[in-house]
């Protein structure tokens, strides 16, 4: 790895460097984006909730027309119509009079408060109001939500249950939807196999061909293939080819410099510019990346663990910038719950779990730590970032964490 290692954040400024313009995008039904990118502002062209409307069910009244009701001194009124959810009162209020009203339902014109069912009983033809409610009781405001006007949720927002729904409440019924990248995946060895196929002497089962599509699709992006290559320049150099149409390639293993690792070369013959080959990380030192034109090409190792943080370093921030949203990590600080042996020179991420005590979240890690041993990230919530200029760190020390990504975004 020649001029040594990229650090960390260094790789990652070159990475998200390669990024050009602002992202396509496309009509989504709004049935169909969540997880997708809000590609413009969303602006509603009406009040919501669009009408005074009740929060409980009760009786409109005229808040002057019981100023003086009490449980010992109640007050009755006659009963004048009734307004359900979806079906108004036929009539004003005038004084005198009580509309029995559903929560939700239109408040008549001349009502200004809303009794509880509570705290009233039933007096044959009309109703007893043992409390004197202030103006304004248990009425929602038209546009106590939104305004008519109001942008509700900016470009670049991630959309997740709830704004589905804000969006369903402004009358959107599609919305402008960043466009998803397309990523070809690729996993090179001949030991590989599937699930289910025969496993021969020095066979390896194809995890990555699993994880780092999965990663792909809750980064936003759509899955275009996902290929095993097995190790033939041609077919490699082949398989490359094709690839290259995608907005990013992912490759696991074979960018290193064994007699049978064929990727870096057949990437040179294709054009594509190397950026940069190692990163000061453990794991995942044998890192690479390059572009060709728009296209995005990573060589990610081939070990599992490898694959997954190096994924989530640099490619998912750039997948997320293409779509327009904020690359940003999310970070956050942890205490220490045990003492992490190390050598200067590499950071080193390490699987964590979290526990939330009174003086902040504590990390600990999820068991051993070999890029090999793909169960220390089951139960995972973070990566906790050992410095590479840092030896020893002993327990109760404060370290930066990456947190993992939420799994509800999957699509």
């Amino acid at each position: 790895m020649p001029g040594g290692l990229t650090e960390i954040e260094e790789a990652r400024r070159i990475v998200l460097a390669e990024v050009e313009g602002p992202p396509d995008f496309e009509g989504v039904a709004l049935a169909d984006a969540l997880g997708r990118t809000l590609a413009a502002d969303a602006t509603s062209a009406e009040d919501v909730p669009g009408f005074d409307n009740s929060a409980m069910d009760g009786y409109a009244v005229r808040a002057a027309d019981v100023a003086t009701a009490s449980a010992e001194s109640p007050v009755d009124l006659p009963l004048v119509g009734e307004s359900r959810a979806g079906a108004p009162a036929a009539r004003e209020l005038g004084a005198g009079g009580a509309i029995r009203i559903s929560t939700g339902a239109m408040v008549p014109a001349g009502a200004d408060a809303v009794v509880r069912q509570e705290d009233t009983e039933d007096a044959g033809e009309g109703v007893r109001i043992a409390v004197a409610p202030s103006p304004g009781a248990n009425i929602r405001r038209a546009g106590e939500d939104i305004r008519s006007g109001d942008t509700v949720i900016r470009a670049g927002t991630t959309l997740g249950p709830a704004e589905l729904g804000v969006l369903a409440s402004i009358d959107l019924p599609r919305v402008s939807c960043a466009r998803r990248p397309r990523v070809v995946v690729l996993c090179t060895g001949d030991e590989l196999r599937g699930p289910g196929e025969p496993l021969p002497p020095g066979g390896v089962r194809n995890s990555n061909a699993f994880t780092v599509p999965a990663l792909a699709r809750l980064a936003g992006a759509a899955v275009a293939a996902v290929e095993r290559v097995p190790d033939d320049p041609e077919v490699t150099r082949r398989t490359l080819e094709r690839a290259l149409g995608a907005d990013a390639v992912v490759i696991c293993g074979g960018v290193s410099v064994g007699p049978h690792d064929h990727v870096r070369p057949a990437l040179a013959e294709l054009g594509v510019t190397e950026r940069f080959w190692g990163v000061a990380l453990r794991p995942g030192k044998p890192t690479w990346f390059g572009c060709r034109g728009a296209t995005l090409v990573y060589g990610l190792p081939g070990n599992p663990v490898s694959a997954v943080v190096t994924f989530l370093l640099f490619v998912r921030p750039a997948l997320l910038a293409v779509t327009g949203s904020t690359p940003d990590r999310e970070r956050a600080t942890a205490i220490l719950t045990e003492p992490y042996p190390k050598r200067p020179g590499r950071a080193h991420l390490v699987r964590s779990t979290l526990r939330l005590v009174p003086e902040g979240w504590e990390a600990t890690p999820t068991g051993e730590q070999g890029s090999h041993i793909l169960t220390s990230m089951l139960g995972a919530d973070c990566l906790a970032i050992m410095p590479s200029e840092r030896g020893d760190l002993a327990a109760g020390e404060r370290v930066e964490i990456e947190l993992l990504p939420r799994l509800w975004l999957a699509q």
